[in-house]
């Protein structure tokens, strides 16, 4: 019992793809069928690479360099009498044409509550008997970014970051061995910190911060016009950050985006004050590492900041020692850091974010850990 979404999203960044697969084969899941993953694809280009922010990249890249885990082929726990993933290449061998049952997401009930819409699609596919079920996302897709950009997903939120395609995530051998390649960086208390997989295995006295910068100079104004609120996942109530959507709505437009600014994107002394209250809360934190795609003047003026305010070190995304294929997931690589900090300090508007948020929670990690900027 196979199911697959060749409308799936492709020529976007890593997390807004991860967060579609995760739900994706969710939903794979919820309606026990056999989840078929697929390439990570920038672009459809015939040729070996294209180009993306002047530099070289490859078209595309497998599912498994990033992760593993269910939504990759990895192992469901017994205990959940699952079937596993399985490949786009695998699905063509046992499930060809002939056979296949389209499926159309038409009448799906897209702007209804997360729970709603996939008790939707396990009514419809427990009707269907067919072994090869692929889905017509052509009308409408099935999970678009509205969907993941408001508290209707919040609706899941206990059974999603309970499921095993979350507990039983993990990232790829690719990207664990970038994470310990840079053992002297994270300065992690033993080796078995870095590597361990669980909630025990946290980077101690270390926060993480996510600064995007970059297309954000255009992207924050935009979100401040268009009063948007933080990703669904990071309304999550237990969260302890708030946007007041209502209150900045009130707010004349030079307040409001002054506002949207400080969230979104701060400046260096505005990183400084939200680093300072955080290790006023949390007074072992020692140390800073900064998931950013900022510009080594900006980052060096960061860094020189923080060590003046008082913390240790700090380091960033520029600073990691990555091999050539390791460099083609250093954003993995940058999260699975994010992911074992003891505090992360996030950007809400973000997807990379609330994929983090939702990782960190699935393994267990305190709600209070989670912080917006």
């Amino acid at each position: 019992m196979y199911i697959r979404f060749p409308g799936h999203i492709w020529g976007h960044g890593l997390n807004n793809v991860l967060q579609e697969t995760l739900l994706m084969s969710y939903l794979a899941y919820r309606t026990n069928r056999s989840f078929v993953f697929e390439d990570y694809t920038w672009s459809h280009t015939p040729l070996p690479y294209t180009i993306y922010d002047f530099a070289l990249r490859p078209p595309r890249l497998p599912l498994n360099a990033f992760i593993s885990g269910p939504s990759a082929g990895g192992p469901m726990p017994p205990s959940a009498n699952a079937r596993a993933a399985v490949s786009a290449e695998h699905w063509e061998k046992v499930c060809p044409p002939a056979r296949r049952r389209i499926v159309s997401s038409k009448d799906a009930p897209h702007s209804a509550e997360g729970d709603v819409l996939i008790r939707w699609w396990v009514d419809t596919l427990a009707a269907v008997p067919d072994s090869c079920v692929e889905i017509d996302s052509s009308s409408q897709v099935v999970f678009d970014r509205y969907f993941f950009g408001e508290p209707r997903i919040l609706s899941l939120w206990d059974s999603l970051i309970t499921s095993p395609i979350l507990t039983e995530f993990t990232w790829s051998p690719l990207v664990h061995s970038a994470v310990a390649r840079n053992f002297p960086m994270l300065q992690p208390r033993s080796a078995k910190a870095l590597m361990d997989v669980s909630a025990a295995g946290t980077l101690d006295g270390l926060v993480a911060v996510h600064l995007r910068r970059g297309d954000y100079k255009r992207h924050c104004p935009r979100l401040a016009g268009w009063g948007t609120a933080y990703m669904g996942v990071n309304q999550a109530p237990e969260l302890p950050d708030r946007l007041d959507a209502l209150a900045l709505a009130n707010m004349t437009g030079a307040d409001r985006h002054a506002e949207y600014m400080a969230h979104c994107l701060p400046s260096v002394a505005q990183v400084a004050e939200r680093l300072r209250a955080l290790r006023a809360a949390n007074p072992g934190l020692r140390r800073v590492y900064v998931l950013t795609n900022g510009w080594g003047w900006w980052v060096a003026g960061l860094k020189k900041k923080l060590l003046e305010d008082g913390w240790d070190d700090m380091k960033s995304s520029l600073e990691l020692v990555l091999d050539e294929e390791q460099s083609y997931v250093a954003m993995a690589v940058d999260m699975a850091i994010a992911e074992k900090a003891e505090v992360f300090l996030g950007n809400g508007f973000s997807s990379l974010t609330s994929n983090v948020v939702m990782l960190r929670r699935a393994k267990g990690l305190a709600a209070s850990s989670n912080r917006f900027l």
